[in-house]
């Protein structure tokens, strides 16, 4: 059994459009005959590289790939020269498809042969490679095998559930966890997916009412930009029921802001990793609902929350000696279920007992609602105290005349690291310094505070931390 196994389901039972791009629409069966036909070029070939923005040939490509046997491996198109060829490299025999080649992917003809690929590859071979962010590091190759991707579309989605006019708009790049499984679970639930290959904040709430979209997945560089895109208090998006925001971590004013815009919407936070096959918490629509209209500040502070485990996963917070923690104590975040890969190039991170180390800070609240903190490597520690950036961030963006913050540590020879607020937006440095300490303590106060145009981020939203840090050991030292 395999991810194919999806789209075989599917197309035994209609004949509607699956999957639109740039115009042009694909059936379940139009898609599986050109994945068959896909295959067949494909197999000789030790792996497929995807290598372009979202097209109406990526989830031929995808299948096609699943039922040659080989793994698919979309890259990220973006990269420089040297980056992208270095990746290229590891896959010595692969074949890449790039732009020019995925139209004739959607004209092939269906062999003769397809039925003899139908069980091609069984459920623990590996069906993607996804490379991780490298926001802290060189970029891993992440196996994701059938039985992952298929544990997380069988614990989450019902079959053939959604309403026949349902249509999900998907921005988010192929190359990234969120844009491989929002094709299989929309798939497989009946929703149409609509690809925007390239994210542009007007474009996608105009593709959102000409396409009457009514799901959309954004990360939250993409959340921020539509919200200021739609400044009048409505977002006019009737049909959109459900926005779901993650891949990075979201600034609170944003969604809060967000809610207001899309009165109509149910949102959901997302919380996972590429090893993690998507998602492993989620903050629901009533939870956002409640959070918002709440008084009891514990329950408005879930609106902070990435919500509680999915289905089939279990969540764990580990102090630094490796005990589980208390409900509230800040620790390492420890995940395990079906769907968790936690592999790379055959060798594994999960522990004897079957967990996988995140790598994230965070807590779990005693209802079990989950609070990601920061990366572990991203924990500042001042004179002894560890010290997380977000908790000083969220503050920071709070402020009315800031729009984004990052807060890195760098080397100080006094206190072992000096906090520098790197932040987006306009305001008196003392009175932005004194804003923070009202609200936390001085060892928490940002020694210095830097104003930029911008912050640097991957395509997804993700803080390239590395290159602000480098940045400012040059210009803050």
């Amino acid at each position: 059994m395999n991810i194919t196994m999806i789209l075989e389901m599917v197309a035994s039972g209609g004949d509607r459009p699956v999957v639109t791009a740039n115009g042009r629409s694909l059936t379940a069966s139009d898609l599986l005959a050109r994945a068959r036909a896909a295959a067949h070029r494909f197999q000789g070939h030790p792996a497929v590289l995807y290598l372009s923005p979202s097209h109406l040939a990526y989830p031929v490509a995808l299948f096609g790939a699943a039922l040659a046997g080989v793994p698919f491996i979309p890259l990220n198109y973006r990269l420089g020269e040297h980056q992208l060829a270095r990746l290229l490299a590891r896959h010595p025999g692969a074949l890449v498809l790039r732009p020019a080649d995925l139209d004739a992917l959607l004209s092939a003809e269906e062999g003769t042969e397809a039925a003899e690929l139908a069980h091609a590859q069984d459920q623990d071979s590996v069906a993607v490679v996804l490379y991780t962010s490298g926001t802290t590091a060189e970029p891993k190759a992440a196996l994701l095998r059938h039985r992952h991707l298929l544990a997380y579309v069988l614990n989450t989605q019902e079959f053939a559930s959604a309403q026949e006019a349902d249509a999900s708009l998907v921005a988010v790049p192929p190359y990234h966890v969120a844009g491989l499984m929002n094709l299989l679970t929309n798939l497989y639930s009946g929703r149409r997916l609509v690809y925007l290959p390239a994210f542009d904040a007007g474009e996608w709430l105009a593709t959102a009412r000409r396409e009457q979209v009514t799901h959309a997945l954004v990360v939250p560089t993409m959340l921020a930009r539509i919200v200021a895109e739609a400044p009048d208090g409505d977002a006019g998006t009737p049909t959109l029921r459900s926005l779901a925001y993650g891949g990075a971590r979201t600034p609170r004013p944003v969604v809060e802001q967000a809610l207001r815009i899309f009165p109509g919407t149910g949102f959901v936070n997302a919380y996972g990793l590429t090893e993690t096959a998507s998602s492993v918490a989620v903050l629901g629509p009533d939870d956002h609902r409640e959070a918002l209209a709440a008084s009891d500040p514990a329950v408005r502070d879930r609106l902070g929350s990435v919500g509680r485990p999915l289905p089939g996963v279990e969540i764990e917070i580990r102090d630094d000696d490796g005990r589980p923690a208390a409900a509230g104590e800040t620790g390492l975040v420890f995940v395990r279920g079906e769907q968790i890969s936690g592999e790379y190039g055959g060798r594994s991170a999960l522990d004897a007992d079957g967990w996988f180390p995140t790598r994230d800070r965070g807590r779990l609240d005693a209802d079990g609602y989950l609070f990601i903190e920061g990366r572990a490597d991203d924990t500042i520690i001042r004179g002894g105290e560890n010290i997380a950036p977000a908790e000083i961030e969220d503050v920071l963006v709070a402020h009315p005349g800031i729009v984004e913050a990052a807060v890195i540590g760098v080397p100080d020879p006094e206190w072992g690291q000096r906090i520098v607020a790197v932040v987006v937006g306009a305001g008196d440095p003392a009175e932005v310094r004194q804003w923070v300490k009202d609200r936390l303590r001085s060892s928490k106060t940002p020694d210095t505070i830097v104003f930029r145009a911008e912050l640097p981020k991957t395509e997804t939203g993700k803080l390239l931390r590395r290159t602000l840090l480098a940045e400012l050991e040059t210009t803050h030292a």
